[in-house]
């Protein structure tokens, strides 16, 4: 059950979007929100000087400006929280961001973070650092929103059979419920018999819902794609899918489905645990 929900901001205009996402999801399912933004240990400990005879500029009033920008990205996701009737807490702490938003996070039940972060405009990557050091991380549910997402629109619960795939499911049934919205089941179905099987195992996690279930299939292409694609094509708000498939090994280390569609898809994605 999700009841509190932290919120990770640094005050971008991609944190923005998932402050507002957050708040939003908080309201639609009766939850608390609990704030975090984070003065980032490399930045506030000032520049130093490295041999080069280039006096670093001074500390003070960078680390001023530090603690006032985060003080102020609490203030709007407070101030959010409180226009839409959420209840929330907001605090700023300094260190390593995805550390502490990860330790942070054992007091909530879901996380939401802006996909891109900060410097999205500096980078050639799909997926900020900090974002991906939280969603390897964390043990838990981690919704990560890029800044073009709105919570409007049914659901899309990727279905693999996986272990990690059943969690998603459960968590899909309790926020449709919640929200009000339908649910769209996508199995890749390279393997006919085995693309039945598993229709017929979501069949038992999601037949009770009280909200319209759709099934979608694909033949071709790869799954991450496919999946980004129907999507698109129902005009979902959120993909809810596993943080693991069915080889847990090869998803840490050369990249999962998950982890690209959280890189490519212009949609929200729940990456459940």
């Amino acid at each position: 059950m999700i009841s509190t929900i932290l919120t990770a901001t640094d005050g971008s205009q991609a944190a923005a979007a998932a402050e507002r996402f957050g708040v939003d999801l908080a309201k639609r399912v009766k939850a608390r929100v609990l704030g975090v933004s984070v003065i980032e240990d490399r930045l506030a400990k000032g520049l130093k000087e490295d041999g080069l005879g280039v006096s670093p500029p001074p500390h003070d009033a960078f680390a001023s400006y530090l603690k006032s920008r985060a003080e102020a990205a609490c203030r709007r996701v407070a101030d959010l929280a409180r226009g839409e009737g959420v209840e929330c807490q907001c605090e700023t702490v300094q260190g390593i961001a995805d550390d502490l938003v990860v330790e942070r996070g054992q007091q909530a039940d879901l996380l939401v973070v802006g996909r891109d972060g900060q410097h999205k405009d500096f980078r050639t990557g799909l997926v900020g650092s900090t974002v991906n050091g939280i969603v390897r991380k964390t043990a838990k549910s981690t919704l990560v929103v890029p800044d073009t997402a709105q919570l409007s629109g049914p659901l899309v619960l990727a279905f693999d059979g996986s272990p990690g795939s059943r969690v998603a499911a459960t968590l899909a049934v309790e926020l449709a419920t919640k929200v009000g919205e339908p649910v769209h089941v996508f199995v890749d179905s390279k393997d006919k018999g085995r693309a039945i099987a598993r229709f017929d195992e979501v069949r038992t996690l999601v037949g009770s819902l009280p909200v319209p279930v759709r099934e979608i299939s694909s033949t071709l292409g790869r799954p991450d794609v496919k999946i980004v694609d129907s999507a698109r094509e129902v005009r979902a708000s959120l993909i809810v899918m596993g943080a693991y498939g069915r080889n847990r090994i090869t998803d840490y280390f050369l990249g999962s489905n998950s982890a690209a569609v959280v890189r490519t898809s212009p949609i929200a994605v729940l990456v459940a645990r």
